[in-house]
């Protein structure tokens, strides 16, 4: 299917449901849609239908509450990370729930994402937004202290030309931790550069789109990719 029918889809059914914030594996369906390597996340509403899903992703998973009235999964208590059994995963989803529901008695509980676990990487951040006066941007950063505390980041309009993107990860602060410090492996720098164009083109199509938050995004060594292990998209 044509990436931006996939997300016009996507968008169609949670405007359905009255809602201008997308579930995490609703937002990462939009970016596979738009090419971007994430990590499979699947909805389960059933504690057997969770433990299928893990059996045909393979072990270890993570399991979050998938709720519309929980933003904050980890003030909840409802995340469980790198579970590598059938035993964990049941006890997991048997906690996650119960935390979800003594948090808040009155939320509408969809059930559990399950995703990949992801090996640790650098972390980066890749953001949108929509700009009252001149449309949609594209932020970049790293992750980490480094967006929250020191706020270095870089913004380009979109979409982006391949010399933007570049300049966009070269301009932060920062940029010498993807360049490699102290003996370190050298980020690949190739799969942030692809990740942001289709970023740009994604919030391009897509005006709507008022803000984008794709975060942790792992960037490995050169030659070994990027992963969006996390994502939030919110329609204006």
């Amino acid at each position: 299917m044509d990436p931006r029918a996939r997300a016009e889809e996507i968008f169609r059914a949670v405007r359905a449901e009255g809602r201008r914030e997308l579930l995490e594996h609703e937002a990462k369906g939009v970016l596979e849609a738009y090419g971007f390597p994430v990590n499979a996340t699947r909805l389960a509403r059933s504690r057997q239908e969770a433990l299928e899903l893990a059996r045909g992703m393979g072990y270890p998973v993570n399991v979050k509450i998938c709720s519309p009235d929980i933003l904050h999964k980890s003030d909840a208590r409802a995340v469980k990370v790198g579970l590598s059994s059938d035993q964990e995963l049941e006890r997991a989803f048997e906690e996650v729930m119960a935390n979800a529901r003594a948090y808040r008695p009155d939320a509408r509980i969809l059930g559990v994402t399950l995703s990949q676990y992801v090996p640790q990487g650098t972390e980066v951040i890749i953001g949108g937004m929509k700009d009252p006066t001149f449309g949609p941007v594209v932020m970049f950063g790293l992750g980490g202290i480094w967006v929250e505390v020191l706020k270095d980041v870089s913004f380009r309009l979109a979409p982006l030309e391949r010399v933007d993107a570049e300049e966009m990860i070269q301009e932060i602060k920062g940029f010498p931790v993807l360049q490699g410090l102290r003996g370190k492996p050298k980020a690949d720098l190739s799969a942030l550069v692809d990740m942001l164009l289709k970023a740009g083109r994604l919030l391009s199509d897509f005006p709507e789109i008022a803000e984008m938050d794709i975060n942790p995004i792992f960037v490995f060594e050169e030659g070994r990719g990027a992963r969006a292990v996390d994502a939030r998209i919110i329609l204006s």
